[in-house]
């Protein structure tokens, strides 16, 4: 199995995450079964059909997270080089033609959130500010077409 790397923070999320799903939603899911169950017969029974659909995507992403967290390895944040753009650490960029100014800190994939300004490192963005440094320029193709940024900051 390949390591997944990923912060303290974001271990304990999916720590939390995991079991919440073990402790409070597959016995939800298993109630959810055995109610319909006692409804009579299965092969017409819509609820315990859907109920059994629910337990199947439920145990999938549990898998999926025991995994995660199995293969999870800490990224030792003490030991970033803010002399150029990494994961984790926090990036000022300004779109060279609206003049608007962004920041984003470059995580993992399971952690982005954009709206908390997380950028996943595989996003095209991210790639084109990797290894990167202050007053650099940046062209990143997008779907609309290119963009250029310039890298105003860099820190933690």
């Amino acid at each position: 199995m390949a390591a997944h790397y990923i912060t303290e923070d974001g271990l304990q999320r999916l720590r939390a995450e995991l079991a919440q799903l073990k402790n409070v939603e597959r016995p939800a899911v298993s109630r959810l079964i055995a109610e319909a169950r006692d409804k009579g017969d299965l092969s017409e029974n819509a609820e315990y059909d859907a109920a059994k659909e629910a337990q199947g995507l439920l145990e999938m992403r549990i898998s999926a997270l025991e995994t995660k967290v199995a293969t999870a390895r800490i990224i030792d944040e003490t030991r970033i080089d803010l002399s150029q753009v990494q994961i984790l650490t926090k990036v000022k960029i300004k779109n060279v033609v609206t003049k608007a100014v962004m920041e984003y800190t470059l995580v993992t994939e399971t952690e982005a959130n954009i709206k908390e300004g997380r950028l996943a490192v595989g996003t095209p963005i991210a790639q084109a500010l990797l290894g990167r440094k202050k007053g650099d320029f940046v062209e990143v193709r997008v779907p609309s077409g290119i963009v250029k940024f310039e890298i105003l900051g860099i820190s933690k």
